[in-house]
């Protein structure tokens, strides 16, 4: 994602969504269990995966948003 920073997705993320209904849409543990900012940021940097579904989510959203 260019100009984007993770840090910047999973805040965007959090104030459309709310933890709990980010912790559906994607559920890892780290949007699940006592979530904070830091604690995901560090999680979604090692994990792959974890990192392209919130991206998807982001990307997803934004395109909603958008049309709004």
């Amino acid at each position: 994602m260019h100009g984007v920073t993770l840090k910047n997705i999973v805040e965007f993320l959090v104030a459309d969504y709310g933890w709990e209904k980010l912790g559906v849409y994607i559920k890892i543990k780290c949007f699940q269990n006592n979530p904070t900012i830091n604690s995901s940021l560090k999680f979604l940097r090692k994990t792959p995966w974890a990192r392209e579904k919130v991206e998807q989510l982001y990307r997803t959203t934004k395109k909603k948003t958008i049309w709004k």
